[in-house]
């Protein structure tokens, strides 16, 4: 039975990839707004904007926006970027591609291709690059695992990090360490995360190159604290090095909580691979994400795939059966936040940011551990009050109606996050109630 399980599988594979349709050609005529719009697949049935009424927004104003999540009125949502809640645009969106596979199941996989194809294009539409550059995984998590997995190294070959990253990375590296006998070294970024300064952090990463150096493993935003590390100036001060060659090492990014919260093409920061989920600032379906390469060659693939492996991002992109309602749906969260403007969103979330950091600044018992500048934070907001472990503290805020989280690392401090899901009352709200119960 498994011989022909793993037969069918291959056979749905080979069939989607010799059907008349060019993968790359369908993507690359497909717009990042096409998830409005999809045709019918092959056997008529209904496309998903066909299935019912989309919702319908004004993406000029915000109040219809905010409107778009199904979260409680009653609470203001700072926590929403953890994992993202779906807007109703989505759930439409996943709805139809749900009812297409319980109608026909064949049919719908056998338009995978062309919808995976459809996702990268949507992609690089929004974050810059090429639709090839994206190949598509479940979370930031199986990113960085296909990232750093499949990596060529040795013993006596080095892996620069730093002290700063979440677990997903620094397991990550423990695994290749395992795999490959390279060591990995940690640096320092900053002291103190709310006095971080970029010529600070670029010059103590840019120290840590060695000529063993094969890696570089970065965080491009950090979960911990809400810092921002400043990716485009360190990759450009490593390019400007002359006692290490550029093109001895490569620059991984976990980019997950720069995603959507940074107004910046992903080509424009440097690096040569970035890994992120499309459920956090993107606000995309649960469960979905991406790996940006620069230039495949570097990576062996981990887990075979179902895509198609002529196409590099396809050849990166795990096979197996996915929640592909979900899947597909992604290219709807493009085309929704593009509705918005990448400009626009992150403004917004970067303003309701500075008036937090504003409005808590000066408060008894309350320090910021996230930096004031824009420059150097994004969406997450990380504070400390004095006497409060942080869970008993969310559970407060909860108490008042405003939903935040903990970090979960050795030191943990309370966290908020606004974004499009919050607006500038509910800040003036959280901060009200933050200075009450300190």
């Amino acid at each position: 039975m498994l011989g022909a399980g793993l037969a069918g599988g291959a056979a749905a594979v080979l069939a989607a990839c010799d059907s008349d349709d060019d993968p790359g050609a369908v993507g690359a005529s497909r717009s990042s707004a096409a998830s409005s719009a999809r045709s019918s697949t092959s056997t008529g049935a209904p496309s998903p904007s066909a299935s019912g009424a989309l919702p319908d927004f004004d993406p000029q104003d915000w109040s219809s926006v905010q409107a778009q999540f199904l979260l409680d009125p009653e609470l203001s949502q700072f926590a929403a970027f953890v994992l993202s809640p779906h807007t109703r645009v989505l759930d439409a969106a996943i709805s139809g591609y749900r009812d297409e596979l319980g109608r026909d199941t064949e049919a719908a996989l056998l338009d995978g291709l062309d919808r995976e194809a459809a996702v990268r294009t949507a992609a690089a539409a929004y974050h810059g690059g090429v639709a090839g550059q994206y190949a598509l995984t479940d979370s930031t998590t199986m990113g960085l695992g296909l990232m750093y997995g499949g990596l060529r190294l040795a013993p006596g070959d080095e892996v620069l990090t730093t002290v700063h990253d979440f677990y997903s990375t620094e397991d990550s590296l423990r695994l290749l360490h395992l795999r490959t006998g390279a060591s990995v070294k940690q640096v320092t970024l900053y002291d103190d995360p709310a006095a971080a300064t970029v010529d600070q952090m670029v010059e103590r990463l840019v120290a840590g190159i060695t000529p063993r150096t094969k890696v570089v493993a970065l965080t491009w935003v950090h979960s911990s604290t809400g810092v921002r590390v400043p990716v485009a100036q360190i990759c450009a001060a490593l390019d400007a090095l002359d006692r290490v060659p550029r093109d001895q090492y490569l620059v991984c990014v976990d980019g997950v909580h720069g995603f959507s919260a940074v107004d910046v093409d992903l080509p424009e920061l440097g690096c040569d691979f970035l890994a992120a989920g499309t459920h956090k600032w993107l606000f995309g379906p649960r469960g979905t994400g991406i790996l940006w390469g620069r230039d495949w060659g570097p990576l062996t693939e981990v887990i075979p795939t179902f895509s198609d492996p002529s196409e590099p991002a396809g050849r990166v992109t795990p096979g197996g059966y996915h929640s592909f309602e979900h899947r597909w749906a992604v290219a709807d969260a493009f085309g929704f936040m593009g509705r918005l403007g990448r400009d626009r969103l992150v403004a917004r979330t970067a303003d309701q940011a500075t008036q937090l950091k504003q409005g808590l600044a000066g408060t008894p018992r309350v320090t910021l551990k996230t930096p004031m500048s824009p420059e150097l934070s994004a969406g997450i907001v990380c504070l400390d009050v004095a006497g409060q472990r942080p869970p008993d503290f969310v559970f407060k805020l909860r108490d008042e109606g405003v939903v935040a989280s903990s970090t979960p690392y050795r030191t943990s401090y309370v966290r908020l996050g606004p974004s499009i899901a919050t607006n500038p009352d509910q800040v003036d709200h959280a901060v009200d109630v933050i200075g009450r119960l300190a």
